[in-house]
């Protein structure tokens, strides 16, 4: 089972409307595989600033630093159910990751 992460530069501009939501296309779309370790995303494209993150299974994953090693999920980590949906704001950059590991 996957974790599903959509990376996305920019916010799209909704007049009289309250909310954001991310512009299309994305930087980058791709799978990290949701397991009984720690595995981490590619490192973000430079210019992403906005993470959608889905998971089709239980887990936890952890925003970090691609520095030193990069981030490493533990089961205490942000606790996901299975089709949950979330948005994250990161730095840009090109130096961020997310980590995913499988809880229950």
């Amino acid at each position: 089972m996957p974790l599903h992460v959509t990376e996305y530069a920019n916010v799209a501009f909704l007049p009289n409307a309250v909310g954001m939501i991310p512009q299309e296309p994305p930087l980058a779309d791709y799978t990290v595989a949701i397991g009984g370790s720690s595995a981490q995303s590619p490192t973000f494209q430079l210019g992403t600033r906005m993470v959608r993150v889905e998971t089709d299974a239980i887990c936890s994953i952890l925003f970090g630093f691609a520095l030193a090693g990069g981030p490493v999920a533990t089961t205490a980590n942000a606790r996901f159910v299975a089709g949950q949906t979330e948005y994250r704001g990161v730095p840009e950059g090109g130096r961020m990751q997310v980590a995913v590991i499988a809880n229950t």
